[in-house]
């Protein structure tokens, strides 16, 4: 049927015959409609195109962008937007029984018969242009999904107390002027102060933005795992991302560039005030930019050494290296592991009027009493090497580097370990014994590794088996075998699976504990350090001399019914 139109549009002199087998080509390499690529080239106009079919499948033609602004509403409820989307046909009037379709290809029995089905109606077809079809789809479901969502928002607040939802900015940290200009726009004002106040109830630790060819969605971060939130209407994209970043004092005209920022908020939950920090980062994406939120609950900050899931023997031995008065302490891990957690439980445990804590932080993430922290700006020359300098003309006997990344930082990290401080530090590696070729690949020499370093705990995060809905599973013994436990171990283990309740979300789990992989250097490890063993024969002396694997911490939490078999193969390896 293509090529016969183009024949049509061709003898009435409409478009000629190179314009044709250029739309044909066209056609061949991208798909599509012959007329579509014809109008999108300029070769022929939409009216003529629409007149020329018209007139060849004797049905009438409208213009539908005319019509569109006074087309029922309520006939989007009849056509839904897949089926309108999927056959390019659009609902322009009712009238009893007989639905008037406005369609590109009036021809398409599978279309008709289809939308006969669902609709229980007789359709009659009307041609219509491909493009003003596709305008009046994107524009009116677009408009009707805006409605639908700001309903639910409104439900969703008449669901809580008003005081829930109100949330007091704090004068000294936002501009309450950009605020006033911002919430002009009730419902963008409504929406994010929801996606906030929701985050903190369901216990999530990051909100992430995202902007999509035609999707625009809300994601929370809970326990470690991203759930779908919400989708609000591509409309409000834009209006959305500016307010969240008028909140935390960032460029909304820069839409080119990562920018970083800040929110602290006094809000009212549950009938008190809580204050509560929001840290923001956004990047340009193809289709807009991504925004991410970390929330930072002082609340949910677990700085009581004793709860972060140590086993016993692991336990003394990282208190043992932290009582030390220098030498060096690293807590390994991927982002998101715990580790600023744990270092943070570390220096309260150690902070007394008697010792001077120093921290070098990017960015500091909570404020601790008697602690002196220290934000780096490295674009102004502030970076952790800088800082760390700085600090040793400070008198400090305890310091905290945020993390080690060059050979710089890592120089003067050894060299403050070896002259009577206390340093405790991060890395990305995958387990402990590897940490050691790390800093040595790093361009530290073996022998200042070897005497610097007291020890290294790699750490990963599962979450936690929800205690209301916890109830015992059956699992075959082989299953346990291939997961490490010895075979006589195997046949006591109970394991342990949450069924899903309200509490949990009905995800089985409700918050999250620590794995902990703990190598303490011992005089034989110094010696093999100095005499260049592999990380692989580190490894096995460490755990020969009872360190912990980070597998072996899950099965010991496994045993204990703490968590499930699925969350620490997720996280391990055997």
């Amino acid at each position: 049927m293509a090529d016969r139109i183009g024949e049509l549009l061709v003898e009435e002199g409409l478009i000629d015959r190179e314009s044709l087998d250029e739309a044909l080509e066209r056609q061949k390499a991208e798909g599509g409609r012959l007329g579509y690529h014809l109008v999108e080239q300029g070769r022929v106009g939409e009216e003529d195109l629409v007149q020329l079919l018209s007139e060849q499948y004797g049905i009438p033609a409208i213009d539908l962008r005319s019509l569109f602004p006074h087309v029922d509403r309520n006939l989007l409820d009849v056509i839904p937007e897949s089926i309108a989307a999927r056959y390019h046909v659009f609902p322009v009037h009712k009238t009893g029984n007989i639905l008037t379709l406005a369609m590109v290809d009036p021809t398409n029995v599978v279309a008709l018969d289809d939308i006969r089905f669902r609709t229980g109606c007789e359709v009659e077809p009307v041609l219509a242009s491909e493009f003003a079809i596709k305008e009046a789809i994107e524009a009116s479901y677009e408009e009707k999904r805006l409605e639908l969502f700001k309903a639910e928002v409104d439900e969703l607040e008449a669901s809580v107390d008003a005081e829930d939802l109100e949330i007091l900015a704090d004068e000294d940290e936002i501009d309450g002027s950009n605020l006033e200009a911002m919430s002009a726009d009730a419902p963008v004002v409504r929406i994010v102060n929801r996606v906030l106040v929701d985050a903190i109830n369901k216990g999530a630790s990051d909100i992430h933005i995202e902007s999509y060819e035609r999707d625009f969605r809300v994601r929370l971060r809970i326990d470690g795992v991203l759930y779908e939130y919400m989708h609000p209407p591509m409309k409000l994209r834009d209006a959305i991302i500016s307010r969240i970043k008028i909140m935390s004092k960032l460029d909304i005209a820069e839409r080119r560039l990562p920018q970083d920022g800040r929110i602290k908020i006094k809000l009212r939950l549950d009938g008190r005030a809580r204050e509560m920090d929001y840290r923001v980062s956004t990047v340009p994406a193809l289709f807009g930019e991504k925004v991410v939120l970390r929330l930072l609950d002082k609340e949910n900050l677990t700085l009581d050494m004793t709860r972060l899931g140590f086993e016993p023997e692991s336990f003394e031995k990282f208190q043992r290296a932290i009582s030390k008065p220098w030498g060096m302490v690293l807590v390994t891990g991927p982002t998101g592991s715990g580790k600023t957690n744990t270092l943070y439980s570390a220096i309260t445990t150690l902070n007394t009027a008697e010792t001077n804590i120093m921290t070098a932080e990017d960015p500091v993430e909570f404020n601790l009493s008697g602690i002196n922290q220290v934000q780096t700006k490295e674009a102004i020359g502030l970076t952790f090497a800088e800082a760390l300098r700085s600090f040793l003309r400070q008198d400090p006997n305890t310091v905290l580097i945020g993390e080690v990344r060059d050979f710089e930082t890592a120089e003067i990290a050894v060299k403050a370990a070896l002259t009577g401080h206390l340093v405790l530090t991060t890395l990305h590696t995958n387990d402990a014994p590897s940490t050691i070729s790390r800093l040595m690949n790093m361009g530290i020499e073996p022998f200042l590794v070897a005497t610097s370093v007291n020890l290294i705990c790699a750490q990963r995060l599962v979450r936690r088996i929800c205690t209301e809905c916890k109830q015992q599973v059956q699992v075959p013994r082989q299953a346990l075998v291939d997961i490490g436990y010895n075979p006589d171990e195997a046949e006591s283990v109970e394991v342990m699976k949450g069924a899903g309740c309200q509490q949990c979300n009905s995800s089985g789990y409700k918050g999250r504990c620590g794995l902990f992989e703990v190598m303490e250097i011992s005089e034989e490890i110094r010696e093999m350090i100095l005499t260049g063993c592999s990380a692989l024969e580190l490894k096995r002396r460490s755990i020969e001399e009872g360190m912990l694997s980070l597998r072996q911490s899950g099965l010991v939490k496994i045993k204990n019914g703490v968590t499930t078999i699925d969350e620490v193969v997720r996280e391990t390896i055997f």
